[in-house]
C-alpha cells in the first residue's frame, strides 16, 4: 500500500505566488528608501530588527513559513473551522476593548511584544471563510431575504465593532464583501441603493441639508406631474416615487448628520468636508462658542494641519515626474516630509523614486494580481472556493483603490494600507494568509468543499 506524500508544489498557481513575492519585494524597497540614510550599514540594519524595513523582512520570513504550512494543510480544514475561526476573530476584536492598546486614537491593537496585532485586520480572513462557508451550504437559498440578512450579519459585524473601536477606515473594507455576495445572486437593488447612498453623500458635501430636502420634494412633485397619466393607471409608480423620496430625504436629513456627528470623529469629518473646501456643518457649534481664545487657536492650527499629509504626499508624487528621481534620491522621502510614509502613504515613495512609470507599473501589477484571482475564482468547482476567492479579490481591490486615492488627494485620509507594500506585521500576515489559503484551495480545486 502506497503512502500519501503531499507535494507542496502540486497544483500551485505559481503566477499568483510570484506576483505576491514581487509586491512584497517592492514593499521592502520602498520602506528601505524611506528609512535608509547614508552611512547606515545595510546588512547590519537589515538584520538588527530595529528599522522598520528590517522588521518587515523578518515578518516576511515568518509569512513564508506560515504560507508553507498552509500549503501542506488539508483544504477541508478551512471549511471545517470556518465558523470557529470567525467566532475567535470576533472574540479577539472584543478583547481589544479590555486589553487593547490605543494607537493614533484607535484602541484596536493587542500588544504581543514583538509586534502589535490588529484583530479587525485579521478578521477579514475569518469573515471571508465564514461567508464562503454559509453561501456554500446546500440549505442556503440566497434568493431569500433571511439568507441575505444572515450573510450581511456575518460580513458587517466586525465592521460595527471596528467603528466602536474608532477604526473607521478598516470598517469600510468589510463593505467589499458586497461584491462576492452580488456574484452569488444578491439582487442588484442592493448595489443600486449603495451607489445611490454614495452619490447622496457626495452631493451632501456640496449642498446644505435644507437645500437637498427641498430639491427632493420638488423633483418628486415634478415627476408625478409629468407622469400623471401613468400614475393614474399604475398606483405602484406613485408608491415607488414616495418610497424613493422618503429614502433620500431620511438618508440626507437623518442618516448623514448622524454619521458625521456620532460615527466619524470630528477630525475625520473635517477632513472629508475640507476636500471640497467647505466647513463641517455638523460640527458642535456650542463647543466652538464656549472655547477660549487659546483653544480656538489650537483647533484652527489642528484644522490647518489635517491636510498636511495629503499635501506633502501630492508634492512627493509630483516631484517624481515621469521617470522619477531615482532610488534613494527622493528629497521628500529622504527628508521625512511625508508623515506615515512607510505605512499608509508608502505609494508616495514609489511616485517620487520611480515617477509616473513606476506608479503605473505598480498599479498594473496589482491589476494583474486581482484579475488572476478572478480567473482562479471562476475555475473553481466548489462554491466555497469561488466565494472565498471573490472575497480576496474584493478586499485587495478596495485596499488598493482607496489607498491610492487617498495619497493623490481623491479620498479623505482613513488609514488603509497598501497590500503587501505598507509596513506592518498584521497587514502583511493578513494578506499572506488570505492569498495562500486561496492558493491551497485552488490547488485542490477538483475537490468539492462545503
Amino acid at each position: 500500500m502506497k503512502q500519501r506524500n503531499p507535494e507542496i508544489g502540486k497544483g500551485v498557481d505559481w503566477l499568483l505566488v510570484w506576483l505576491y513575492a514581487l509586491l512584497v519585494f517592492i514593499g521592502l524597497l520602498c520602506i528601505f528608501s524611506v528609512e535608509y540614510r547614508s552611512g547606515d550599514s545595510v546588512i547590519q540594519s537589515f538584520l538588527g530588527f530595529k528599522k522598520n524595513y528590517s522588521k518587515q523582512l523578518f515578518y516576511f520570513m515568518a509569512c513564508i513559513v506560515l504560507a508553507t504550512f498552509i500549503l501542506l494543510t488539508d483544504s477541508k480544514l478551512f471549511t471545517a473551522t470556518a465558523n470557529l475561526s470567525y467566532l475567535i476573530g470576533v472574540l479577539l476584536i472584543l478583547a481589544t476593548f479590555v486589553v487593547g492598546k490605543e494607537i493614533k486614537g484607535s484602541k484596536s491593537w493587542i500588544p504581543l511584544g514583538f509586534m502589535n496585532l490588529q484583530p479587525v485586520e485579521l478578521c477579514k480572513i475569518f469573515a471571508s471563510l465564514a461567508l464562503a462557508k454559509y453561501l456554500s451550504m446546500q440549505e442556503t437559498d440566497f434568493a431569500k431575504p433571511k439568507a441575505q440578512m444572515v450573510a450581511a450579519v456575518l460580513a458587517f459585524s466586525p465592521a460595527a465593532l471596528s467603528i466602536m473601536q474608532g477604526e473607521t477606515g478598516l470598517a469600510l473594507v468589510y463593505f467589499s464583501f458586497l461584491l462576492p455576495m452580488y456574484r452569488e445572486g444578491l439582487p442588484p437593488i442592493y448595489l443600486i441603493a449603495g451607489v445611490a447612498m454614495a452619490a447622496l453623500l457626495v452631493v451632501s458635501l456640496l449642498f446644505s441639508t435644507k437645500t437637498l430636502l427641498i430639491a427632493f420634494a420638488v423633483l418628486a412633485v415634478l415627476f408625478i406631474y409629468f407622469n400623471r397619466r401613468q400614475v393614474k393607471r399604475n398606483n405602484q409608480l406613485l408608491i415607488a416615487t414616495f418610497v424613493i423620496w422618503g429614502f433620500c430625504s431620511l438618508f440626507v436629513g437623518v442618516g448623514i448628520p448622524f454619521t458625521f456627528k456620532h460615527v466619524f470623529k470630528p477630525y475625520q469629518a473635517n477632513r472629508i468636508f475640507s476636500m471640497v473646501g467647505v466647513d463641517n456643518p455638523f460640527a458642535d457649534k456650542n463647543a466652538v462658542e464656549t472655547m477660549s481664545p487659546e483653544e480656538a487657536r489650537a483647533k484652527q492650527k489642528k484644522n490647518d494641519q489635517q491636510n498636511y499629509n495629503v499635501k506633502q504626499s501630492k508634492i512627493a508624487i509630483g516631484s517624481g515626474g515621469f521617470f522619477g528621481k531615482g532610488f534613494l534620491k527622493g528629497t521628500q522621502t529622504q527628508g521625512d516630509f511625508v508623515p506615515e510614509q512607510h505605512t499608509d502613504f508608502i505609494f508616495t515613495s514609489v511616485g517620487e523614486n520611480f515617477g509616473f512609470i513606476g506608479t503605473t507599473l505598480l498599479i498594473l501589477i496589482y491589476l494583474a494580481l486581482i484579475l488572476r484571482i478572478v480567473v482562479i475564482a471562476e475555475r473553481q468547482r466548489s462554491t466555497f472556493s469561488r466565494v472565498y476567492a471573490y472575497c480576496v479579490a474584493s478586499i485587495f481591490f478596495f485596499h488598493v483603490t482607496v489607498n491610492v486615492c487617498v495619497t493623490v488627494g481623491l479620498a479623505p485620509v482613513i488609514g488603509i494600507t497598501l497590500p503587501l507594500l505598507s509596513y506592518g506585521g498584521s497587514s502583511l500576515l493578513t494578506f499572506t494568509i488570505l492569498l495562500f489559503i486561496l492558493v491551497k484551495l485552488d490547488a485542490d480545486r477538483q475537490m468539492v468543499l462545503r
